[in-house]
């Protein structure tokens, strides 16, 4: 067996090696462009998989948990722009209708950046990587390594309740103001008045169309709907003062909605 080095890189050493080496990484990659000046920065590394899915390339030579932030601006920018990048490069037989991809190539990962990327909805891979030269060559090889991403935990089925919403708010008088609201929101127009719980408000739809969410705070509850200017805002209530100031607005946007 011959015997071999680890050696350390350049970053721009890492890329050429990527660049000559695309398949090493994963079998048909392929390189596609380096250093691409883009709004966000210079991109490292291009490539399109066997696939035909474009890969953002972010390469780093120490473990550096702000790749990860570098590198999802790249993928915003080329997800963008996809299409563009498929006229550019057409050689390549980019398919635009391809999930991209944000690969993340460094020595070594932290805990948090590995546990952060199964948060992020985007296709991320994480490889590894360390370079050896064979005693007697000059000649460097890199070796890659894929490293799994764990799986979001399973979440938990929730079932909503108006009753559970209403009570998210903690002071008693502004509960009993939100609680009478809904209680008398049917009578504004009969059997046309649908009140959904939501994951975090209380949806309130006329005719079937939504004019406004009662979204509770532990303080307050919200009002989301349109102001006198067609605006969708919120307006903060706190007392029966501040909803009586706005029954009037709640009222005439049921009214649009409802024709």
């Amino acid at each position: 067996m011959k015997k071999y080095q680890q050696i350390e890189l350049k970053e721009s050493q890492l890329e050429d090696l990527v660049r000559i080496g695309a398949d090493l990484i994963e079998d048909g990659m392929k390189y596609v462009d380096h250093q691409k000046i883009t709004d966000k920065g210079r991109m490292d590394v291009l490539m399109v998989d066997s696939g035909k899915a474009i890969v953002v390339a972010e390469l780093k030579i120490n473990e550096d948990d702000n790749m990860l932030f570098q590198g999802l601006d790249y993928y915003d920018y080329v997800s963008t722009n996809i299409e563009a990048f498929a006229r550019i490069y057409k050689e390549f037989g980019i398919d635009p209708m391809t999930s991209i991809r944000l690969m993340l190539i460094a020595p070594s990962f932290s805990q948090a950046l590995i546990n952060r990327c199964k948060w992020i909805d985007a296709n991320i891979s994480l490889f590894m990587f360390k370079c050896i030269k064979c005693m007697g060559s000059e000649e460097i090889v890199p070796v890659f390594s894929e490293i799994s991403i764990p799986a979001l935990p399973a979440p938990i089925e929730e079932k909503y309740t108006i009753q559970d919403r209403v009570q998210y708010i903690k002071s008693s008088d502004v509960r009993n103001i939100l609680g009478s609201l809904i209680a008398d929101l049917p009578n504004w127009k009969k059997d046309k008045i649908l009140i959904e719980p939501i994951k975090y408000s209380i949806s309130v739809r006329v005719s079937g169309k939504v004019f406004m969410y009662l979204s509770p705070r532990r303080d307050k509850f919200l009002v989301e709907t349109y102001n006198p200017e067609g605006k969708w805002v919120n307006y903060s209530v706190n007392s029966s003062e501040d909803l009586n100031e706005l029954i009037g607005i709640m009222k005439e946007n049921m009214e649009k909605k409802s024709k």
